[in-house]
This record gives structure tokens, sequence and C-alpha cells, in this order.
């Protein structure tokens, strides 16, 4: 979700235009088609198997407020409506994984509603008073699951208490300034509280955000194993450090539960990472994930990673549309395992799509995000 304090600049002058003019009238849902990445003329063989995988920040109802999205029709708010047209949303899209972040009322409503469409799923909530967490529907038909992991960001302070290591995190003071001003707004879109003394490390990396962590075996004829990540990392725009940290311990802990399949299950699983970044391309987080631009003279994660947009085409021209901010904050990465090619994209609108005219959430899009999606297809080498 986009929160008040958004200070990164719109991407260009044409997104702009989407959030300055008014909506139409019309109320029908404007669900995404996956668009072939063409032939491939590479000495691969194909297994015959293949799965869909959709990252979806469906918008969690309890941050769903008429102050906060003021251009949005008030009926659109409505959760009837709109759990009822997210349920519409993942029916369509039909995918044999779902990572969805934002997601609250699991017990009361999704678990049920989608399980019985064939899924299974895991689910972890964010601690404290939060209500959202992170949850990663899977078909039966497709998939095994054979281990998990919760991931909770909150971790990190004890990293900080007992070592006194800072996870890396530099501070500025240009950082600290706008999180001192970030700070003068208590009552922000995500339900936080950021009094307190921001020079305190430890308070700075409690923010309680979380990740899930789940190896599948794949129900094709190989049985590979494949690593799905879903999480949800921390907005605020000024709190870069904390950004990096957060992902980081990420990397660090799907790395270690990588070689744990991979030493019990006698394999190299494939990993695929969802999930929303809160980060535009670019920047530091984007940069540390794929270690891929020129610029980027920092430390190489522990795991080698690529853009599934990025790698094919460029990234999306926004995944989350609002009058405060329109831009990319939603990524899949994948590892470079040779036996697993991605075959078709989900087609985001773009910025003249009649359907994001005004913002989201709207009639079209339930959320104030875009699912992001890829389909692909098991390979062996020739």
């Amino acid at each position: 979700m986009v929160v008040l304090l958004r200070t990164l600049v719109l991407p260009a002058l044409s997104l702009r235009r989407i959030c300055s003019i008014k909506m139409g009238g019309t109320t029908e849902p404007s669900i995404p088609n996956f668009v072939s990445l063409g032939v491939d003329n590479s000495r691969k063989i194909s297994s015959g198997f293949k799965f869909s995988l959709v990252s979806y920040n469906i918008l969690a109802q309890v941050y769903v407020k008429s102050i906060f999205f003021p251009h949005s029709p008030s009926s659109c708010l409505k959760w009837k409506a709109r759990s009822e047209a997210v349920l519409t949303d993942l029916k369509s899209l039909n995918a044999d994984f779902f990572c969805i972040q934002e997601l609250d009322e699991y017990d009361n409503f999704y678990k049920g509603n989608i399980e019985k469409h064939g899924y299974s799923s895991i689910y972890i909530q964010r601690p404290g008073q939060k209500r959202d967490g992170c949850g990663i529907f899977y078909k039966q038909t497709s998939a095994e699951l054979v281990q998990s992991e919760e991931i909770h960001y909150n971790d990190l302070v004890d990293s900080v208490a007992y070592s006194g290591d800072s996870n890396g995190i530099e501070r500025t003071s240009g950082i600290l300034a706008k999180e001192v001003e970030a700070s003068n707004d208590t009552q922000n879109k995500n339900g936080e509280d950021n009094d307190g003394n921001l020079d305190d490390l430890r308070l700075r990396l409690k923010r309680d955000c979380v990740g899930l962590l789940a190896a599948f075996k794949l129900k094709d004829p190989s049985k590979h194993v494949l690593i799905v990540a879903n999480t949800h990392i921390y907005w605020d725009p000024a709190w870069v450090d904390v950004k990096v940290a957060q992902v980081k311990y990420l990397l660090s802990r799907l790395s270690i539960f990588e070689e744990v399949i991979r030493d019990k299950y006698s394999c190299k699983p494939s990993v695929v990472i969802a999930g929303d970044f809160n980060s535009t391309p670019g920047d530091e987080v984007y940069k540390y994930i794929t270690s891929a631009a020129a610029d980027y003279d920092g430390p190489s994660p522990p795991m080698q990673l690529h853009s599934l947009y990025g790698a094919h085409g460029g990234e999306p021209p926004f995944t989350n549309c609002t009058p405060e901010f329109t831009g990319t904050l939603d990524y899949i990465f994948l590892s470079d395992a040779c036996w697993l090619k991605p075959v078709s994209l989900l087609r985001l609108p773009g910025p003249d799509s009649v359907d994001v005219v005004g913002g989201l959430p709207n009639h079209h899009h339930p959320s104030d995000h875009l699912p992001i999606g890829g389909e692909f297809e098991m390979f062996t080498i020739s």
C-alpha cells in the first residue's frame, strides 16, 4: 500500500497523468493475462511441465480508509466488494503459486475461499497489533510442500543488542533528517507509531515485517525442488538502511535454507523470491539483490539473482498507482538455475490504460498494487 509520506519522485510525466484524470464509471474488473516471451532457441529439452507464479499485494482491509484513498470511489473500499474482487482476480489468474502480501482475514475469509479451489496454503501474520501478513497458496496438483520457515525481521534487533553489529546499516545526516521529519506523522497507513529515539538502532529495526520460505517438490517427472520466498519489506522511503538490512537478512536466511534443502534432498533447487520490496528499480535494495548495476560496489549477496521482468524487457513502469506515488515496488527474483525458464509474463497496464486512470483501488483493481507473475517451464540441458 502507498503511505502518506511517500517522497519518491514519480517516474515520468506520463505516469502522473494517471492520477490527474477523473475515473470513468465502468465497474468491470480488469484481469491481466500472460504474454509469451517467444521461442527458446537454446539447447534445452523441455520436461513438459509448466507452472505459474503470481505475486500480489492485495491491500489489507485494515488499511483501507477513505482518508488514505480519497481518489477511490467509496464503493470500491468496502470489504465485501474488495474481498470478492480479490477472489475474482485470483480465480481468473489461476496460478499454481500465489505469493500474497498484506493478507488479512486469512482464517476468516481467504484461506477457505481459496483452498476450496484446490489450493493449500501457509501464512505468517505480522507480530504485535498488526493484522496482516504474508501467505503462499499452492495448487495441490502442482506441488507438495516439504519444508517451510518463517522470517521475522524483528530478529535483527537481537543481533544489534548482543553483538553491536549493525548488519551493514549506514547512517547519513541526510537520511536521519528525513527520518525525524517522517516521525512527526505517527498515524501513517501502516498503523505504526514512530515515536521514540530514532538514533536507537534497535527501535529502528523493530518494524514488525515478515516473510516466508517454502520448499516444494514439483509434481513433474523429475520431482524438481522449488524454493519460494514471499516477503513484504518495510515501507518508509527514508529508511533505506532498514530496508537493506531486512533484504540482507532475507537472502542470508534463504541461502542457509537452500543449503539445507539441497543436502536433505540431494538436489540443486531453483529459487524464486517474490514480494513487495517497497523499493524502486535502481535503488540500494534493488542493486543489492541483483548486484547488476555498474555503480554498485557493495558486498555481494550470498546468491546470484536476477529480476524476472528486468531480464525480459525491463521492469514495469509501475506496480503501485495512487495520486501520491506511481512506480514499481513489486518484484519476482530468480536464481540462475538453467532448468527453470520463464516462458511468459503477466502483462500489466500501461500509463494510458483506462483501468488505472485516477489511481487505485478502483472498480477495475481492488488493490493499490497490481499483480505481477510469470509462467515457467522445466528444462534439461541436451
